[in-house]
């Protein structure tokens, strides 16, 4: 059977054997010879896993190894694991039993981690050897037959059968070889005096020591051994036990005794003096690192002991007396070196992931984690903790390797990184610890839409404002980083109003909103659009925000006077009787203003003759009265000029002229009154005026009140909305003033009334004894009825 068959049968029967006994160090077991060929064929990965090769590529496998040199690849086409470098079991594993390089096979999309051990099997690629070319041996003629004498131990680097396995000795007729075997790597040899010497005939004799390891074919070294025959001395040093065995601490300081050896001699005199030394030639005990006092027999450490190098040692002594032939005995001391918990764990990471992604699914490896300790028993035996978050947890792969996944939802905008503490704690006496920290960055995926500070913007806007200004800059946040927090801003139609591209426009990167155009608050009081921003992920997400523009008015326009009077520029007359009293109604100006607010707020002033003290008009109301009774010293005939001023910044006014005719009797006023004559089927001229006016001032009201209901107003039944209005004050006479300063009301419809009925009240809600005013229309202001304290305040009809 050739090496590959018998190898791919040895690993098959390994494989199943292991797994029956659920002994099994991986989850996948190979075996190869040392020193192969770069390419040598180890295993068949995808097979032996059950993974498609096609999915190989596209899974992304990899091999992952804890060793700075990469023994091993793959290849992604067929599956096929090989060897990547030459393999030198020695160099890797030195006198191990077992040499195995532990690898891990990466599969993504889905993530799954495989263990492969690959055990290097030895090959017989060194001979033995002794360290010395010759060892020189006295031995007295008084040796008697079958007094043995050890020889120098060979050294070989291999293990297992390509080890020493034998010694031989070359022919001779006085010594025979005895072969000792203290277990698989353990063969010493002693030379067994078969015939006694005589130095009379031989006074030295040459051996050749050869040590024959197990290798197939096998390979040997060779010692010259040097016997010298002396004479004297025929007593041998005995020691009480020829094996000692012994139980030592590592890190024992130096001068702790192991234990005391004891020889004795029967001879007497010097021939039975012992002298105790240590035997280091070809010992696997490196050198200085015990002492043996020559006198005592006392061994005590001398160097430093530390069990992960070597667990036990093999120390040989020998017993010497001081006879003219000193003559010797050996013996061995097995020492064995218990572990103390000297060694922290220590924490190996391989990140398999940079970044991870804020949408990562529960369950998602994110590193490696591997624990090792040098220690053994409970002392190797280490707990891992993690902590830093709650959003990762360790889980235990295979004994001490452990994978960092994803144990709940992650959030960039919430924490972009998290610092995780890993904490391996062994269970020695005390224990000990270390702890390295992973950190983890999380990558943002656009998960946010912009997000405006408030639902609705509202904008005021002057009217004739300069074309082309900013009148607001709506201004979105995304939480989200980079392109997905990038956003832009267009423009949405309302079906509430004209097309919008006529009025704004909005810069899609800074949000700024232009106006288009001039506005005029006597012909748009408002307008409503929304912003739409976006954000520049994929796929965009976005919001909308309803701006609601407000034109607020400005005083542009001057009061007109309505009929029968005219503007300055023309003289009005109006007759009198000389015996009017105080008080006289003589006439009554109207006017109105295409304004609102206080810039259509009127009052009304004699401006000519100055300091006049026959006539008065009321400054709301228009009407001219006399002030006293008529004298003879007044004249005839007064002219007045009226001058009609808006409350306006800077005020606007109109004049008009009318002379006052004092008559004699009210026969001629009516007769003066008639300023053209009158016909009989159609309306006068006056009448024609009055009609025209309070049509005009009717639909400038009705249209006013309902831009104003169709803006403020788009809520359910009995809801409110905010209004300017002057801060009007009663006065316990009955009358009302206002001042030329604005306050914010809430106004209240109801949709079962009239839309032009409106109630104002202070804000929130008047108390229950509050008088409440009421806009009537116009410029004219009622007092209506107490209304009840309630959340909601209908309707009053009036």
């Amino acid at each position: 059977m050739g090496w590959p068959v018998y190898r791919e049968t040895l690993r098959t029967w390994c494989v199943a054997l292991l797994c029956l006994l659920d002994l099994s160090t991986a989850q996948i077991s190979y075996s190869i010879t040392e020193e192969v060929d770069k390419g040598t064929f180890v295993g068949n990965i995808a097979k032996d896993l059950h993974i498609n090769v096609q999915y190989l590529e596209s899974r992304g496998l990899r091999i992952v190894s804890g060793h700075s040199k990469r023994y091993f690849d793959v290849n992604l086409k067929t599956g096929v694991l090989f060897v990547n470098e030459m393999i030198d079991r020695e160099e890797l594993c030195s006198k191990a039993l077992k040499c195995s390089i532990n690898i891990e096979a990466i599969l993504s999309n889905p993530m799954s981690l495989h263990r492969i051990e690959v055990n290097i099997l030895d090959i017989n690629d060194n001979a033995p050897f002794f360290h010395e070319k010759s060892y020189n041996l006295n031995i007295t003629e008084l040796a008697y037959s079958g007094e043995r004498f050890p020889l120098p131990v060979a050294n070989d680097a291999d293990v297992g059968t390509n080890s020493v396995k034998t010694y031989k000795l070359s022919p001779n007729e006085h010594f025979s070889l005895d072969v000792q075997s203290g277990g698989e790597q353990t063969i010493s040899a002693e030379l067994v005096l078969q015939k006694p010497l005589d130095r009379e005939k031989q006074s030295m004799i040459k051996l050749t020591l050869t040590a024959v390891d197990g290798g197939k074919p096998p390979t040997s070294g060779t010692m010259v051994i040097v016997i010298n025959v002396v004479d004297v001395n025929d007593n041998t040093p005995v020691f009480s036990q020829q094996l000692y065995k012994v139980r030592v601490s590592e890190n024992s300081p130096a001068g702790t005794t192991l234990i005391k050896l004891l020889a004795t001699d029967l001879d007497e005199g010097v021939n039975g003096e012992v002298v105790y030394s240590l035997i280091e030639r070809g010992s696997s005990t490196p050198s200085g690192l015990f002492k043996m006092d020559q006198h005592s027999g006392e061994i005590t450490v001398q160097g430093n002991l530390d069990f992960e190098e070597n667990a036990a040692f093999e120390i040989r002594a020998q017993a010497s007396d001081r006879g003219h032939s000193p003559r010797s005995t050996h013996c061995k001391v097995l020492v064995e070196v218990v572990d103390v918990n000297d060694n922290a764990p220590a924490i190996s990471v391989t990140s398999l992931m940079s970044t991870v992604k804020e949408d990562s699914a529960l369950g998602t490896v994110v590193a490696l984690v591997t624990v090792t300790d040098k220690d053994s028993g409970k002392n190797g035996v280490s707990k891992v903790d993690i902590s830093g978050s709650e959003r990762f947890k360790l889980t235990s792969s295979y004994k001490n390797y452990y994978s960092l996944v994803a144990d709940g939802p992650l959030d960039r905008e919430s924490a972009s990184q998290y610092n995780i503490a890993i904490k391996a704690i062994d269970e020695g006496t005390p224990p000990l610890s270390s702890s390295t920290v992973i950190t983890v960055h999380i990558s943002d995926v656009n998960d946010n839409p912009p997000r405006f500070p408030e639902p609705v913007i509202n904008v005021y806007v002057k009217e004739n404002s300069q074309i082309g200004a900013v009148i607001h800059t709506a201004s979105a946040f995304d939480p989200d980083v980079g392109e997905n927090a990038r956003v832009t801003y267009s423009l949405l139609e309302s079906s509430k109003s004209s097309s919008v591209s006529s009025l704004v426009n909005i810069n899609s990167d800074s949000g700024d909103i232009h106006s288009l155009q001039s506005f005029n608050y006597e012909e748009v009081k408002t307008f409503q659009f929304k912003v739409q921003a976006t954000d520049s992920g994929v796929p965009p997400l976005s919001s909308n925000v309803s701006v609601n523009v407000f034109i607020l008015d400005e005083n542009d326009n001057s009061p007109g006077i309505l009929a029968p009077y005219s503007e300055h520029g023309s003289v009005n007359t109006e007759n009198i009787p000389y015996s009017a009293e105080a008080g006289y109604f003589v006439a009554k100006i109207r006017a109105v203003d295409a304004d609102s607010g206080y810039n259509a707020l009127l009052s009304y002033h004699i401006s000519e003759p100055k300091g006049n003290n026959l006539f008065r008009i009321g400054s709301s109301s228009g009407e001219i009265r006399t002030k006293r009774r008529m004298s003879d010293n007044d004249l005839k005939t007064h002219p007045l000029v009226v001058v009609v001023s808006d409350s306006g910044e800077p005020s606007l006014s109109a004049t008009v002229s009318v002379d006052v005719v004092v008559v004699e009797s009210t026969g001629d006023i009516q007769t003066q009154f008639k300023h053209a004559p009158m016909k009989e089927e159609s309306f006068s001229d006056l009448n024609l005026y009055l009609l025209i006016a309070t049509v005009s001032v009717s639909v400038i009201f009705l249209l006013s009140l309902i831009s104003l209901i169709a803006v403020k107003c788009c809520r359910t039944d009995g809801s409110f909305s905010r209004y300017s209005a002057p801060v009007i004050t009663t006065h316990p006479d009955g009358s009302w003033s206002y001042s030329k300063s604005t306050q914010q009301y809430d106004v209240c419809f109801s949709s079962d009334t009239l839309k032009s009925d409106v109630v104002v009240f202070p804000a929130p809600f008047p108390p229950a004894d509050a008088e409440l005013i009421s806009i009537n229309g116009g410029d004219t202001f009622t007092r209506t009825q107490t209304l009840p304290n309630t959340e909601k305040v209908r309707l009053v009809h009036f």
